[in-house]
């Protein structure tokens, strides 16, 4: 019983790897187009696998070396707690966005997601 285990001595050099799906969802994001955004579940759909939560998760644990203001909710609504650093991207990129009505908590604008949608069409290179 004085054997190490093979985990023991594997772990290490695996501790910085992304899991593979948490890759293949930053891909994606890094993918979408300047001013342009895809909602979680666009980001699932295009993968064939997982859905919106997986990929929000994917997000918000490894999604800062990406674009992450590229990927968003369905409803247009910025991601709370990161509203104005997301906002400067979008007013940067040319994202078009939908004025905010007085009445929104915030006064803080929707993305227009009729137009800013992105269906990963004629400029995406090749389906991941």
């Amino acid at each position: 019983m004085s054997e190490q285990s093979p985990a023991e001595d594997t772990h290490e050099e695996y501790a910085d790897a992304l899991p593979e799906y948490a890759e293949r969802v930053l891909e994606v994001a890094e993918r979408i187009p300047p001013g342009r955004v895809m909602t979680y579940g666009d980001v699932a759909e295009w993968l064939e696998e997982g859905g919106p939560r997986q990929v929000g998760r994917v997000m918000s644990l490894y999604g800062g070396a990406v674009p992450w203001w590229r990927v968003v909710r369905a409803d247009g609504a910025l991601l709370p707690g990161h509203e104005l650093r997301a906002l400067a991207h979008y007013r940067a990129e040319g994202t078009p966005l939908k004025v905010a009505a007085r009445s929104a908590e915030g006064h803080l604008p929707r993305i227009d997601m009729r137009r800013a949608r992105w269906d990963g069409g004629a400029d995406a290179v090749g389906h991941t």
